[in-house]
């Protein structure tokens, strides 16, 4: 399981899994393992949606559509256990509000989003 953070404390599902009884445990791991499974499609789509946005030229609707759904991954990769993927998405999501992105930044972060959340199929 991987370890949740945030910028103010330090919070891991470890953590709260060790408070847990031992079969509680197991099977919060499997639940929140298969809610990530069945997401994953989701997640891709965001994430073709990010790569589209850092390769073709950025019409206000696509950067606004963009920055939503940067916004969405950086509020729900956390609950998979993917701090880092927070922290990127985060980082994109702002890209995305200024007004004027980045198109060689906004790449490298989507690309290390990613790399992040599908290190074996990068």
């Amino acid at each position: 399981m991987r370890n949740v953070s945030t910028n103010t404390e330090e919070f891991t599902i470890s953590f709260v899994l060790k408070t847990m009884p031992e079969s509680a445990q197991s099977k919060t791991q499997n639940m929140i393992a298969a809610l990530w499974q069945r997401s994953q499609p989701q997640v891709l789509e965001r994430l073709a949606l990010l790569d589209r946005a850092a390769a073709e030229p950025l019409t206000p609707a696509l950067q606004q559509e963009a920055a939503a759904t940067a916004h969405k991954l950086a509020g729900s990769l956390g609950m998979f256990g993917f701090p880092e993927g927070t922290r990127i998405a985060r980082e994109l999501e702002q890209q995305l509000e200024a007004d004027c992105p980045n198109p060689i930044q906004l790449k490298s972060l989507t690309t290390a989003l990613r790399q992040t959340l599908f290190p074996a199929t990068t």
